[in-house]
């Protein structure tokens, strides 16, 4: 743990401390330094390679390390050579002590024992700084894990690395003055978005197995679409957030939310479930008692449902490649017994009012931490904390008597609506995640899709679905011009697409359920998974 003052240093040199200490921590993993023992040096790029292929979700990290196929030691280091972040000693120290355990006591520490985990750099790590990308956080390190971190190491997780994310964490791309900016490993002038871009990324290079980010507007959904990842965004209360730096703490009518990211739906619903069944109620506050509810799972895993396809918020029309993967999964789920029908929610979408509780100060609590580390705005968060002044308490609370109307008139058509065939009621809600693929970096502008989920706290599992394909989307682009944009930011989204540039883009599907149902959503999102993955 190093530490020093920010308040006499210019921004530039912070930053360039903090990136010189990343080096160096890497140094022992990388066979540079003298004092790496051969049982500690790192596999080779091949070994590391297929070793993270082959074990990348929980149930076989647990039956690799339970049949003394691999140790939890060399698992980590095989993951360790994928990364370039600075927790590796603590994690090797982990790891040999989880190895330690089974080898005295035959069985596993618990249901995540030796399973390589990184962390959104908001997560309070002890001795480790939580930076949110701004420079006047560093060399300011925690005093203690937050309620996650504590309970995921009981558990025998291997936490190896903390990861970027953009300024203030209210953008979805990753870039900040401090880290610099996040590429898509598929193209480096492309976006992996954000605000868990981070993880995204290292998820995509298959640098973890579970990544843990926060999402306040998309922010762990719009990375897992742009890269063919799997992400929850659960219901505000159902994770442990205690000791999770964020920016505008203390704004709590739409509130941040902790979230897993992963590279298949079995190690989604495998950590969530062991979180839950951790009881996080009994370390943080604000988490509700709910416990794991198999059978809602189940039923949503094992019977047709009614599923209602959003194709337009109403605001931004999605660009051909996202409607035709959406228009694919419905026709699949349809084939499937499923029963399909459409979701409209007229002006619903137009009236979500999440920047404004945002914004609610003024911009002053992230204008604070900018200032404090005398760096420059990255310009999305300047215009963000730019956009008005700061509210009366008394506007505030005509503001949340908004939203509670919205929530209730969003409730009331989910209650309302009916499949015309069956008379059944919604199950799900199946829908875009933005209205594009990965865009060029700065291009990223319109999450209506994902953020008034936030807003009526709802709880939607994103999984990867298809990717932009020159040959199928090549007659439905020549057909663009036709149409007439509705508004200014439709009409940014719809000049904005190349299909030659985008093209092998992933692409996601949302799947949403009604609040605090994650057993639902997720079982849902399983099915659904099954079918357009064949997994």
């Amino acid at each position: 743990m190093t530490t020093c003052s920010t308040s006499q240093l210019q921004w530039q040199q912070v930053a360039a401390q903090k990136q010189s200490l990343r080096r160096a921590a890497m140094q022992r993993f990388t066979g540079a330094d003298a004092e790496t023992t051969a049982a500690e040096a790192l596999p080779n790029a091949d070994h590391s390679l297929a070793l993270t292929s082959a074990i990348s979700s929980l149930h076989l990290v647990s039956e690799a390390i339970s049949s003394r196929a691999v140790t939890a030691s060399q698992l980590l280091l095989a993951y360790i050579a994928r990364l370039t972040e600075i927790l590796f000693e603590d994690a090797l120290k982990q790891a040999k002590e989880l190895d330690a355990f089974f080898e005295q006591n035959g069985r596993l520490v618990g249901p995540l024992h030796g399973v390589p985990m990184t962390l959104k750099d908001q997560f309070d790590v002890k001795g480790y700084d939580s930076t949110l990308g701004y420079v006047g956080r560093a060399f300011r390190p925690a005093l203690q894990d937050c309620v996650l971190v504590s309970m995921l190491k009981a558990m025998g997780a291997v936490i190896l690395a903390k990861s970027n994310l953009p300024q203030s964490i209210m953008w979805c791309e990753t870039d900040n003055p401090l880290w610099g900016r996040t590429v898509h490993d598929k193209n480096p002038e492309f976006t992996p978005g954000g605000s868990t871009g981070g993880e995204a990324a290292l998820l995509a290079l298959q640098g973890t197995v579970v990544g843990w980010g926060t999402d306040i507007g998309g922010s762990v959904r719009i990375p897992s679409h742009m890269n063919g990842l799997y992400a929850l965004k659960p219901s505000s209360t159902r994770l442990p957030y205690q000791g999770v730096s964020v920016s505008t703490e203390g704004q709590e009518h739409v509130p941040s939310v902790v979230g897993p990211m992963t590279r298949n739906m079995a190690s989604l619903v495998d950590v969530t479930k062991a979180v839950i069944d951790a009881s996080p109620w009994d370390h943080d506050p604000k988490c509700c008692p709910v416990a794991w509810r198999s059978e809602l799972y189940q039923d949503a895993l094992s019977r047709p449902l009614v599923i209602a396809v959003m194709r337009d918020d109403g605001v931004v029309r999605c660009h051909p490649p996202i409607a035709r993967v959406l228009d694919q999964v419905a026709a699949a789920l349809q084939d499937a017994g499923h029963e399909v029908m459409a979701w409209t929610p007229g002006g619903l979408h137009q009236e979500c009012i999440d920047d404004q509780f945002y914004t609610a100060d003024g911009g002053e609590d992230i204008r604070r931490d900018v200032e404090a580390g005398g760096e420059p705005f990255i310009p999305h968060v300047e215009a963000l904390v730019n956009r008005g002044q700061p509210i009366s308490v008394y506007d505030y609370w005509q503001l949340n008597k908004q939203k509670l109307a919205l929530q209730k008139r969003y409730l009331d058509m989910w209650n309302s609506t009916r499949c015309e065939k069956s008379g059944k009621s919604v199950d799900v809600l199946l829908t875009p995640v933005m209205p594009h693929s990965a865009v060029p970096h700065g291009q990223s502008r319109w999450v209506g899709y994902t953020k008034v989920f936030n807003f009526i706290d709802y709880p939607a599992v994103v999984l990867p679905a298809g990717q932009v394909s020159k040959e199928l989307d090549a007659e439905a682009t020549k057909a663009m011009g036709e149409y007439r944009p509705r508004n200014p930011l439709d009409e940014w989204n719809w000049n904005m697409f190349d299909l030659e540039a985008m093209d092998g883009m992933p692409i996601g599907v949302q799947v949403v359920a009604r609040r605090l149902h994650e057993e639902k959503v997720l079982g849902a999102a399983a099915a659904i998974d099954r079918i357009v993955n064949g997994v």
